[in-house]
């Protein structure tokens, strides 16, 4: 199970680019079909997550990413290397 502090903040952050009450940002909304992000956004999303995470994202690697928990655990997972 991913760190709930590693979640919130990833909530935060999708929320805050679709700007969004956070609390519409669950951990099994899908970014495109549930919250209505467009492919411009994600490239956003994607800024805005190794910012605030200090990481770096490897666009094929987070392809298959569509919900704020897979992206809170991608990110849990570069964290912890």
């Amino acid at each position: 199970m991913v760190d709930k502090a590693i979640l919130e903040r990833t909530r935060k952050v999708i929320a805050d680019l679709l700007k969004m009450p956070a609390a519409k940002v669950t951990d099994t909304a899908h970014m495109v079909k549930d919250l209505g992000m467009v492919s411009v956004q994600s490239v956003e999303l994607i800024a805005a997550l190794e910012e605030e995470f200090d990481v770096e994202i490897d666009l094929d690697e987070v392809a298959e990413i569509f919900t704020t928990q897979e992206a809170a655990e991608w990110i849990e997972n570069h964290l912890n290397k």
